[in-house]
């Protein structure tokens, strides 16, 4: 298409002028609201306000998510042992069945044997105690002091038989004392060893604590000969002790202690305090059977006297008369016209043995001596100073027969 000459097309004026010097200082000026802002300054505040916001959940939850942690952990631990003990008891059941069968069997071996006994009336009430039946011809083996001032005993059998008993004999010096019951079809218990006891070995307690007849406890050998050296409260240098972690309280005194094939190897007679708390006294068989036998066939105890007072060796003597540590037992007094004055024994001399048996402390001379046969001819070598002169001597004695003693009893109840 064209167009006619005279006409012609027209252009802007403007594309070849320069603006005006206010319109263009209208396009220079920044434009803020188009202008692009910094693409990370934005992510950046919400990545620290989110970093903000997990630190104080952090701080907020964290005691609690660390005890559900703690939790979570202790609950696997023990149910992990739960699971390993429930496995480990399974393989011992056998033998554990066998040991509270054993025990249960040790009940039933030692008691009807033992029996209760009480003082009616006894300072306003019933006295309790405890005895076992070594005889069936109805000898009964106690504490001395569970008869103590008796005006009248009465004797309750494992069969609830209640019988009147009389005393046959007792010995202050170890506590021990002899009833006789006049009844039939009596079972007696049996005799065990307790020189063979070693510590950690079972034994079980049998009487009546409190009155409560027919109970049974357990425990192990804590120690053996123990006496008035220890600590315990005792006036008896012929005294010594079983200490084992059986519960006896009162009312167990006389009673039994037992092994593991319920034979008696010592008879239940103190505690250490007044708490009753795992430490318990018995007296060794090895003393009980000897002073049982000799009550029940006489009466009375006898023992062996030599008529010295024994005394441990002053560290001055032991040096004057080279004598090793522990070696010998002084003696501190004389009786002039007993055994060992008659025998040429002096003040201040050192027996070093009494027959076979080595002087080590006075407790176990006086022990050895009281032991001996009343009559009897023993051989005791002494060590002295003699006009300057340390020398040994040997010589005989005759055992007399001891004066008898008051002597106080260590009391449980």
């Amino acid at each position: 298409m064209s167009h006619p000459p005279s006409e012609e097309v027209a252009l802007p004026s403007a594309i070849d002028e320069p603006l005006a010097e206010s319109e263009r200082q209208m396009f220079d000026k920044p434009n803020l609201q188009l202008r692009d802002p910094d693409p990370y300054a934005f992510a950046n505040r919400i990545w620290r306000l989110t970093l903000v916001f997990a630190v104080l959940c952090a701080v907020a939850a964290g005691p609690y998510l660390a005890g559900q942690f703690w939790y979570t952990a202790r609950y696997n631990t023990l149910k992990a042992e739960h699971d390993a003990a429930g496995e480990i008891l399974g393989d011992l059941r056998p033998r554990l069945q066998d040991f509270a069968l054993a025990s249960r069997m040790v009940a039933k071996k030692v008691g009807p044997s033992v029996v209760n006994i009480y003082r009616p009336h006894f300072r306003g009430t019933d006295g309790q105690g405890s005895g076992v039946i070594m005889d069936e011809a109805g000898f009964i083996l106690t504490n001395f002091h569970v008869v103590e001032d008796a005006k009248g005993l009465r004797v309750q059998l494992d069969d609830g038989r209640d019988l009147d008993a009389a005393v046959i004999g007792y010995d202050r010096a170890t506590d021990l004392a002899v009833l006789k019951v006049n009844a039939e079809n009596l079972i007696a218990a049996s005799w065990g060893d307790s020189d063979l006891m070693e510590l950690g070995d079972m034994v079980w307690a049998m009487g009546s604590p409190f009155g409560l007849s027919r109970s049974i406890t357990f425990g192990i050998v804590s120690a053996k000969h123990r006496s008035s050296q220890n600590g315990i409260r005792t006036a008896s240098v012929y005294q010594e002790y079983l200490q084992t972690d059986v519960a006896v309280n009162p009312g167990n005194s006389g009673g039994p202690l037992v092994d593991l094939e319920g034979r008696v190897v010592g008879i239940n007679t103190a505690i250490l305090g007044e708490t009753y708390q795992g430490v318990s006294f018995a007296i060794p068989s090895a003393i009980a059977r000897e002073k049982y036998e000799q009550l029940r066939d006489k009466g009375y105890i006898e023992r062996g006297y030599l008529g010295v007072q024994p005394s441990a060796v002053p560290e001055r003597v032991r040096r004057k008369l080279e004598l090793e540590q522990g070696q010998g037992v002084l003696i501190a007094d004389v009786v002039a016209d007993g055994p060992a004055g008659l025998a040429g024994i002096q003040r201040f001399d050192v027996i070093l043995r009494w027959n076979n048996h080595e002087a080590t402390n006075p407790t176990m001379l006086s022990r050895t001596i009281a032991n001996t046969q009343i009559g009897s001819t023993a051989t005791v070598l002494v060590k002295r100073v003699e006009q300057g002169q340390v020398v040994e001597k040997s010589m005989d004695v005759e055992v007399g027969l001891k004066p008898y003693a008051d002597e106080a009893p260590t009391k449980l109840d």
